[in-house]
Parts: structure tokens; C-alpha cells; sequence
């Protein structure tokens, strides 16, 4: 399949998912970015300030200039509340990786497998082959998650990826799970 560009916003039965904006630091920085209960899992540092938020918000705008597509934030349908964040992280054009992350909130509602499935959705239509995800051996959450949308666990890469919130400057192990399109 070629390359196609993404939609810059999608909906699911409770969820849009758009593009983020430069106004949305402020949002994004309180509802968990910034929250060290909400990052501990993934592979970026809490951030301590709404400039860091701003700066992945450049960040973000520089992959979907580059790729198909970059990250989504992810919205209640109704009502509009900021829930999270998911998207597409492109190494090649036909190999991507995905994830999830959600406020506190939000946490055991079913919006991460309802988001990752547009993901999925966003990655088949771009032209992806081959998409995955890694998750830390111990969050149990976020497997489940992945193994509801039919990715599945190839195994564990040990000592493969730092998680600055959790063990700094300690790499941990990761489930790779993977999905072909």
C-alpha cells in the first residue's frame, strides 16, 4: 500500500483523536505530562514545566511534517475533556511504533484500547507493515491493553529501555508486542 497522509483528527464511538496544538501545552502539562503517577511507565521524563510540554509540542509538529502521521491527543467525543495522549512514532515508512498514555482519570475506562485501535486503523491507511509496541515487563495495564487488539508478545527485550521516572539511568525490560498490517 503507498504512503498516505493521516487525518489530522479521527473519532471513535467515545473518543477524538486530533493532531495537538501549540494551545494545548497548558491542557496537556496538567492533565499528565506533568503528573509523575501517569509517567512512571513511559520512556520520556515527567515534565517539570509547561515549556517542556511546549517543546514535545514542537517535537510533535516536526513528525508530521516528516512522517504520516505523529502523535494524537486523545479527547472525550463529549464534552471535549483532554483524556491523553496516543499516536505513531515512524522508523521507516511500513515500520511504526505506537502507545498510550492516559490521565489518571481516565485510567480503567477502556479509551487506551479504544485509541489504540484507531491507531491501527491510522497506521494500515498510511501504509504501515509492521506496527509495535514496547511495554515495561511489569505493567500488566498496558499488555492487556495490547493483547486486546490482537498485538501479539514476541518476547522480552532485556535491559532495552530507560524509564526516567521509574529507575533512572537503569535500562529495564520490555515486552515487544507487534501487530502485521
Amino acid at each position: 500500500m503507498a504512503r498516505r497522509s493521516a487525518p489530522d483528527a479521527l473519532e471513535t464511538s467515545r473518543l477524538e483523536l486530533r493532531r495537538p496544538r501549540a494551545s494545548d501545552a497548558d491542557a496537556v502539562f496538567a492533565r499528565y505530562s506533568g503528573d509523575p503517577d501517569v509517567t512512571r511507565y513511559v520512556g520520556w521524563p515527567t515534565h517539570r514545566t509547561v515549556e517542556e510540554t511546549r517543546a514535545f509540542l514542537e517535537y510533535s509538529d516536526a513528525e508530521w511534517t516528516r512522517w504520516p502521521a505523529g502523535p494524537y491527543l486523545i479527547l472525550a467525543r463529549e464534552g471535549g475533556r483532554l483524556l491523553g495522549g496516543t499516536g505513531l512514532s515512524f522508523e521507516t515508512s511500513r515500520r511504526a511504533m505506537t502507545g498510550y498514555v492516559l490521565a489518571k482519570d481516565a485510567w480503567g475506562m477502556g479509551y487506551a484500547t479504544e485509541a489504540l485501535e484507531a491507531m491501527v486503523g491510522v497506521a494500515k491507511n498510511s501504509g504501515v507493515r509492521r506496527l509495535y509496541a514496547l511495554c515495561h515487563h511489569e505493567h500488566r495495564a498496558s499488555a492487556r491493553v495490547l493483547e486486546k487488539c490482537d498485538f501479539a508478545r514476541e518476547g522480552v527485550l532485556r535491559a532495552h529501555v530507560e524509564f526516567p521516572n521509574l529507575l533512572p539511568g537503569e535500562p529495564q525490560d520490555v515486552a515487544c508486542y507487534a501487530i502485521l498490517l
